[in-house]
């Protein structure tokens, strides 16, 4: 049957997985046609359609929809012929032999209307109580998909609008963009990247050679290796310092970030994109990150998902009386293992999630309450991955509930989760914490002090004496070892409850929770001593490293973790000016 669309409706309706919902509806009704439309209550528009082909085309608004203008509402008229209000309509003229008409409304969220769902035949007949039924599961069915679309599309707007909003934090932030065709050599720079180094935006080339001759000669080998090394899947992302020559000749040192984001599927790198960040002002590394909010908006474009129907009896057993193709994809199952029970599914469902999965299903059925939940599912050769579920809950009269819903992979989201939540608090060469994270966490322990009495804390500065003279002799990748060295050495001195974290270049500090000076004092004499014993290997040599630490007590009178922390740095400047390698307590 072919209808009009009117062009008030919303577009691109026409949905091929619709096509096979109403081609099951006519066949299991056994009528000679099915149709469903979407739209609001004043214009319709045909989605999908099977059966009756109209010789004209009606006028917009002639569907019979003033009968179902309410969410959940259903229309069985047996005989057109009989019924004063539709036996004269124009849907009658077009297709004379209609005789009998039935349509379901699609419910949407918050009483919305999202269509209807019709069926059509050409000879007198009605629908008993189990048809109602199937009639009202498959116009839900529908309308799940519909609504699923419509919080797509809307999250899509969202993630547009967060977009648009970072364009100019990104063009003010001091960091550039790039993207690398790692096949043909070719790389594109935004405005801001080639305004970092003073350059228009027409006196920058697209190819890496190029890019190449701006490296400073003693940094290039180092940041083709750790390139490389991301490419053969050796790191998990590219991530280096080193310096860039500006337009007037200077160096400026940059901090450059990115990752392989297409492959072949020979695991051959294709695609690969990311940041570089003006470092010279030691900018805060949280900050850096935020740059990569605009790549992440086209993950969420598609999700693979899946479609269900689930069913809760009085007596607590529960199956699937519908699941999609998507199935396989989701949980690793077919169709047939669900039919019958939902144990297949509870088996695969992470251990420490199975209870809250159960309980929030439990909470639906009592509330009638929407189903909302993400959880992790361990998945045969896979390990765990993250799922997101969605269900609208139906009570039946049998007193069983019937929930429509839809499933979707949510494991990348989770894990660029996790993984900004790491780059916004660590510092990427060492693995401790940054400068910001680190006071935040000072301010906590601040915060202890302050409330509780008797409680001392002991803040302690170091920082790594004649680093700029192992740069010089050895190399920018040979100080990042020695930081790599000492903050490992520092790390197995701490407790639980303390903290450290690099402050910027060879500066570390230490917030020891619950010591006095004295305690402050021994833990510094064992990092020194450590140190000392354990030089830092480098080729057949052995480079012999020292700290210069300084002491200070966090006082309860102290109005800010910034003003605890400039005693130790002053401590820290005698124990410099004394002579390096000592210990200095203000």
């Amino acid at each position: 049957m072919q209808l009009p669309s009117s062009s008030n409706a919303p577009e691109g309706a026409r949905d091929e997985r619709f096509d096979g919902l109403v081609r099951m509806a006519r066949r299991h009704f056994g009528v000679r046609a099915a149709l469903l439309t979407t739209g609001n209550r004043g214009l319709q528009q045909v989605c999908a359609c099977d059966g009756w082909t109209l010789v004209d085309p009606l006028p917009d608004g002639h569907l019979p929809l003033f009968h179902v203008t309410q969410t959940d509402a259903l229309l069985v008229v047996p005989d057109i012929h009989r019924d004063e209000h539709l036996r004269n309509h124009d849907l009658v003229k077009v297709l004379p032999g209609l005789r009998f008409l039935a349509a379901c409304s699609l419910p949407g969220a918050d009483g919305a209307l999202f269509g209807v769902l019709y069926l059509l035949h050409d000879q007198p007949r009605d629908l008993d109580v189990e048809q109602h039924q199937g009639l009202r599961d498959l116009a839900e069915l529908a309308a799940g998909v519909l609504v699923r679309e419509e919080s797509d599309r809307r999250e899509l707007e969202r993630l547009q609008e967060s977009e648009r909003r970072l364009a100019p934090a990104i063009a003010g932030s001091g960091t550039g963009i790039w993207d690398r065709n790692a096949v043909t050599g070719e790389i594109h720079y935004s405005t801001g990247w080639k305004a970092l180094l003073g350059y228009a935006d027409h006196e920058v080339g697209n190819r890496i050679e190029e890019s190449y001759t701006r490296v400073h000669p003693d940094d290039l080998a180092y940041v083709q290796a750790t390139i490389q090394a991301h490419f053969e899947r050796r790191t998990e992302a590219y991530e280096v310092e080193h310096r860039l020559r500006c337009r007037d000749g200077s160096y400026k040192w940059v901090c450059s970030r990115g990752k392989v984001v297409e492959r072949d599927e020979f695991g051959k790198p294709l695609r690969m994109v990311g940041t570089t960040t003006d470092i010279t002002a030691m900018r805060a590394l949280s900050e850096k990150m935020q740059q990569t909010a605009a790549l992440m908006t086209d993950l969420t474009n598609e999700i693979p998902g899946m479609v269900f129907q689930y069913r809760r009896r009085l007596d607590g057993h529960s199956y699937f009386s519908y699941v999609s193709a998507g199935v396989r994809e989701i949980y690793g199952l077919t169709p047939e293992q669900l039919e019958q029970s939902a144990d297949a599914l509870h088996a695969i469902i992470h251990p420490d999630d199975l209870a809250l999965y159960l309980g929030s299903l439990e909470t639906s059925a009592r509330d009638l309450k929407p189903w909302h939940l993400e959880y992790r599912v361990q998945l045969p050769g896979c390990g765990a991955s993250w799922r997101q579920g969605d269900a609208r809950p139906r009570p039946l009269a049998d007193g069983s509930v019937l929930w429509h819903g839809f499933i979707t992979d949510i494991t990348e989201r989770k894990l660029i989760e996790a993984e900004l939540q790491v780059f916004a608090t660590t510092d990427s060469l060492t693995q401790l914490s940054n400068r910001r994270h680190f006071m935040q966490q000072l301010e906590s322990e601040l915060a202890r002090v302050q409330r509780s009495v008797g409680y001392c804390a002991a803040i302690l500065m170091f920082d790594l004496d004649h680093f700029k003279s192992i740069n010089d002799r050895w190399g920018h990748s040979v100080g990042d070892l020695a930081l790599r060295h000492f903050s490992a050495i520092l790390c197995a001195q701490l407790r639980r409850t303390d903290a450290a974290g690099r402050m910027g270049g060879e500066e570390f500090a230490v917030a020891l929770s619950n010591a006095s000076v004295g305690e402050a004092m021994i833990f510094a004499q064992r990092v020194q001593q450590e140190l000392d014993r354990t030089p830092l290997p480098h080729g057949d040599e052995r480079l012999a490293l020292a700290v210069s630490v300084g002491i200070a007590t966090i006082h309860p009178t102290d109005v800010s973790a910034e003003a605890t922390l400039s005693r130790s740095d002053m401590a820290l400047y005698r124990a410099k000016r004394g002579g390096r390698n000592r210990i200095e307590c203000h």
